[in-house]
């Protein structure tokens, strides 16, 4: 495994952050957590990634044990937090130049690999601008760049895209997608739950500290209930009657709509059409609806807010 979590416990004060954590991450893929505030979300990415220290249990990272191989392990992971951390009046290559030397590699080979991530993330143009001229998204790629100046097997992702507009998210999301092709191996934490629908291999949801489901966006979907197949009227007379003919549905008077769940979906589609047809009711929209993760979040932790 890439990481490898055991029975982690950490505590502030007596309090628990995390309760006996446990999470594998297999190499070459994303894996994403996703929590509601105070779930442990980042205290797990800072006992991973070697910044906090904790209190029982084993963590493994790159095939080195975090507590006693912690050298080993920041060797070869990358970070990148919920805040940039470059310098605004430097331009983006001398940023990256900065981070190189500061990482140990020589002036030759930070100018080498400053070009090569300037070129891999679409900023060659703007390499010799200042940091401070650069778009929202123009600044995570460059900041995720500089979290890959070393070659890290590894990298931790916390909330990279917080505070992008949607354009922004599609550039880092483009950028994380290119790294794990080339192998890779990225964690993930992010209040945008359809962020970890795009990218994630698997998810795993954790809530006082523990885990309380992982597996893959379908897999978990699948919690919450079956898909459902979504009908919406023209006719606001015809739905006492549409509800009559359809299998249970729940019923919105205010939008004309009725929806019930279906195990086979083309099957139940083809048949709801039918039926409508058959009786002369005209369909407005119809289609098949899966369960969120937006619904699997509420539903397994039963809290409002979503994930920082």
């Amino acid at each position: 495994m890439a990481i490898s979590v055991q029975g982690v416990h950490k505590r502030y004060g007596g309090k628990p952050a995390l309760a006996g954590l446990d999470l594998e991450v297999k190499p070459g893929t994303v894996h994403a957590v996703l929590g509601p505030n105070g779930a442990g979300k980042t205290t797990a990415v800072r006992v991973m990634s070697t910044l906090l220290r904790y209190d029982e249990g084993v963590v493994r990272v790159a095939g080195h044990d975090v507590r006693t191989q912690a050298p080993a392990v920041r060797a070869r992971i990358g970070l990148l937090g919920q805040h940039a951390a470059l310098d605004e009046e430097l331009s983006g290559r001398q940023n990256l130049e900065m981070f190189g030397r500061l990482n140990h590699l020589g002036a030759r080979r930070a100018g080498q690999r400053a070009g090569e991530l300037l070129d891999r993330f679409g900023l060659a143009d703007t390499g010799r601008k200042p940091v401070e001229q650069y778009s929202g998204g123009m600044r995570r790629r460059l900041d995720l760049a500089a979290s890959l100046i070393t070659e890290p097997e590894v990298l931790f992702l916390d909330e990279p895209t917080t505070g992008l507009d949607p354009r922004g998210r599609a550039e880092v999301w483009s950028a994380v997608r290119s790294l794990v092709g080339g192998g890779t191996t990225v964690l993930l934490t992010t209040q945008y739950l359809e962020e970890a629908d795009q990218l994630a291999d698997r998810i795993t949801l954790i809530d006082a500290g523990r885990v309380a489901a992982e597996g893959t966006a379908d897999a978990l979907k699948s919690l919450v209930g079956a898909d459902r197949i979504v009908v919406v009227l023209r006719d606001a007379a015809r739905l006492a009657q549409a509800a009559r003919l359809l299998p249970d549905p729940a019923v919105d008077p205010d939008s004309l709509t009725l929806s019930f769940p279906v195990e086979d979906r083309m099957a139940g589609l083809a048949l709801t059409l039918r039926t409508l047809q058959e009786a002369g009711i005209e369909a407005a929209d119809l289609a098949v609806r899966r369960p969120t993760l937006d619904e699997v979040f509420l539903h397994l932790t039963d809290r409002e807010e979503v994930a920082a």
